[in-house]
């Protein structure tokens, strides 16, 4: 959900005659529904963005309450529910609307805290009616807040996050132990098999996830008319119990569901299909073991499935796209050539909040003088078009190389050219470098590099220091300028590391450039010892910031 002022209100909370806001942890509103801007007399735009506090909540008189005295603001600092069946808004003409309400907290938007108020006018009579009295008939409309404002507490929890198995774990958190002592949910794959992906109990106090009851279903019936199997067609939602599975069972689901009823001793369950857009998804089980009374409101389980469908199908959607993407990646990386006298490996992490593909890339290949070139590079931009533009620049390079023998500075120079000319690349930052290893063993070993507004390259000795290799910096490719660019060159001791890395590796919005660089260089003299493998491993998990949000390449050479 975009909790940024000025949108339109959700669908998924419009209900006739109830109004509701939803607040971010500030207690600032982010979203209202059309009800809300009738009941108030007040345009959304007239209410977002300010403190629903300051801006709405009155006492009978008209006057503004003391925030320590709020019960809405009691209820949003201690993160818990809380109701009242009187409390006054101020419309948008200057008079008080007369409100029963609920305030529970959730989640909003980037998987921040914050609540939701769910409020409907009150009819007064007499002043005696104005105090709270849980005998009145108002007070049977309570539980109808309740039940709106779990729904809207499921909508902002589930949409929040696109991670099957995460969006399972909210929504049983959402039910259990508030509606059911029990949930179960079982999911249907692309493939047409079922798995019982989620099976959780309450028990003193806390969650407990029984998944010795979970894992692959017999397949879905088209003919049985068990609750269980009707709800993974999609046909209907049902109230079963033990003696719905007692007889001879029809299908290897019914008696799946009968060791179920056994295992968990559950005496009542309502039993609803979950559904996609386009095709049902599996189906929700609530079961009651430990309360006498049966589980009965199959309106508001639907309710719950039906939103729980849609971020279901949005996360595998997701996760679709994500496996599309990494294959992609994996397909523009380049395979590693094997030079005698080196040792090379590489990494790419995607960036975390991303398609999983981005302008960060590596490159090593042999040049017709049979010397080893390799490069790294971040074009700008960490999605689709930043990976297309980077295989172009990737492969024109390549192209240059190979085609003219000149030191490396002429060759990113031509390289410029074309990107300005030729390419969907706006920016890009490079290192390109020639290794050139002399004798017969390989034993005068040199680089010889350009840096295009790159991070320095990492030289690490075999007796732990390291230093950076820090060279003139030219302008970044793409930036149209035509300042020369000047070449480098560095001795490669016996047993040294030299790393190359995007800028991913070191940049952190909670310190500075200085800082990630000090973090990388002692990290790497620590790890100098290790497998270049492991070494490569290691230092990304060591270095990368946590707050990380773009890529990260990282290629490492060393002299065996």
């Amino acid at each position: 959900m975009d909790d940024r002022g000025g949108r339109q209100p959700s669908s998924v909370f419009e209900v006739r005659g109830v109004g509701v806001l939803l607040l971010d942890d500030q207690g600032r509103i982010v979203q209202v529904n059309r009800e809300a801007e009738v009941l108030l007399g007040r345009p959304a735009e007239d209410v977002l963005g300010h403190d629903s506090h300051d801006r709405l909540h009155r006492d009978r008189h008209g006057h503004t309450l003391p925030r320590s005295s709020c019960p809405f603001r009691q209820a949003l600092n201690s993160g818990r529910a809380a109701q009242g069946q009187l409390g006054w808004y101020e419309r948008g003409d200057g008079t008080l609307l007369p409100l029963c309400w609920l305030i529970t907290p959730c989640r909003i938007a980037g998987d921040r805290d914050g609540a939701v108020i769910v409020f409907y006018e009150r009819e007064l009579g007499t002043a005696a009616e104005e105090s709270p009295d849980r005998s009145r008939p108002e007070a049977a409309a309570l539980p109808e807040l309740e039940r709106l404002a779990l729904l809207a507490e499921t909508t902002t929890t589930l949409t929040s996050t696109l991670d099957v198995e995460e969006a399972l774990r909210r929504l049983t958190r959402l039910v259990v132990p508030r509606l059911a002592d029990w949930a179960v949910i079982d999911l249907i794959s692309p493939g047409e098999e079922v798995w019982r992906a989620s099976v959780v109990h309450h028990e003193a106090g806390a969650l407990v996830d029984r998944e010795d009851l979970q894992g692959r279903m017999p397949p879905i019936p088209h003919e049985s008319v068990m609750p269980l199997s009707r709800a993974l067609r999609g046909a209907a939602s049902a109230l079963a119990g033990p003696e719905n599975y007692q007889g001879p069972p029809d299908t290897g689901i019914a008696v799946a569901q009968r060791e179920l009823f056994e295992a968990t001793g559950m005496h009542s369950v309502a039993i609803t299909p979950i559904r996609g857009v386009r095709e049902v998804l599996g189906a929700l089980t609530l079961g009651r073991s430990e309360r006498i009374e049966p589980f009965c409101d199959l309106p508001l389980l639907e309710d719950i499935a039906r939103r729980a469908g849609l971020a279901l199908e949005n996360a595998r959607l997701y996760q679709r796209q994500r496996r599309v993407t990494e294959t992609m990646q994996r397909h523009l990386l380049p395979q590693l050539p094997r030079v005698p006298g080196l040792e090379m490996a590489a990494r790419y992490l995607a960036a975390p909040e991303a398609s999983e593909v981005g302008g960060d890339w590596y490159d090593a290949f042999r040049l017709q003088d049979d010397t080893l070139a390799v490069a790294i590079g971040d074009v700008v931009g960490h999605d689709a078009d930043a990976a297309a533009s980077m295989a172009q620049v990737r492969n024109m390079l390549r192209a240059y190389a190979w085609s003219y023998q000149e030191p490396p500075s002429a060759i990113v120079d031509r390289l410029d050219q074309a990107v300005q000319h030729m390419t969907e690349a706006s920016l890009a930052t490079m290192i390109f470098a020639r290794v050139e290893c002399s004798g017969a063993d390989h034993r005068g070993c040199q680089v010889r590099w350009t840096n295009a507004g790159h991070p320095p390259p990492l030289l690490v000795t075999h007796d732990g220091q390291a230093r950076f290799l820090n060279s003139s910096v030219d302008p970044l490719i793409g930036a149209e300028l035509t300042a020369p660019r000047q070449d480098a060159t560095e001795q490669l001791p016996p047993l040294s590391t030299l790393v190359f890395y995007t800028d991913g590796l070191i940049e952190s919005r909670a310190r500075s450039l200085g800082q990630g660089l000090s973090k990388l260089s002692r990290h790497a003299a620590a790890l100098v010892h290790r497998p270049l493998d492991a070494f490569c491993d290691l230092l990304l998990e060591r270095v990368r910031p946590a707050d990380n949000d773009d890529d990260v390449a990282v290629l490492a050479l060393r002299r065996p």
